[in-house]
């Protein structure tokens, strides 16, 4: 499996100074391009939860908007259902809300009113883990839900912001930069 991780490390690409000045933004969406990298991403999340977790995942929860890529995929192996978490003012009907920190600014996750049914197994998906802000957020809403966090899975961990170190339960990452 490491080589499978070392073709999906060799397409990531940082783009400097995006979105603003000082943020070296690590761009996932050359992985896409590539079939069998995005099926090694998939493959290794999926064979991670199930030698991790002896309970059976309900939900896979994906953050706005690159958690959405992974998520459903995930939740299609595990026969999980997908939930999304939106960035306010995106997702119709009653939604639970979550304000959080990000390393340029602060924003506001939303995610319909249940989705999650109280004592659901939940894992939590984004791309990256940075400062942990919107991880944290996400797991505010699945607690509101009542729904338990069994680990949160990220594609890319920047380890110098320590943004795991806040989670509410383990995390999962692929490749530390």
């Amino acid at each position: 499996m490491s080589q499978d991780i070392e073709r999906v490390k060799s397409l990531l690409r940082i783009i400097p100074d995006f979105p603003k000045k000082g943020i070296q933004f690590q761009d996932i969406f050359p992985v896409f391009q590539d079939p069998l990298a995005v099926e090694a991403v998939v493959t290794n999340f999926v064979q991670h939860i199930l030698a991790t977790h002896s309970e059976k995942v309900d939900v896979v929860v994906g953050l706005d908007a690159r958690g959405f890529l992974f998520g459903p995929l995930i939740a299609l192996r595990l026969g999980a259902s997908f939930v999304p978490v939106r960035k306010v003012g995106k997702l119709p009907g009653n939604n639970i809300k979550a304000t959080y920190e990000k390393e340029y600014g602060t924003d506001e996750f939303e995610m319909s009113v249940g989705a999650i049914k109280p004592g659901n197994n939940v894992i939590i998906v984004d791309d990256l883990i940075a400062t942990g802000g919107s991880a944290i957020a996400a797991g505010e809403l699945v607690t509101k839900s009542e729904g338990k966090i069994l680990e949160y899975l990220f594609m890319i961990e920047l380890v110098e912001l320590g943004g795991v170190k806040a989670l509410s339960a383990p995390s999962y990452t692929l490749v530390k930069a």
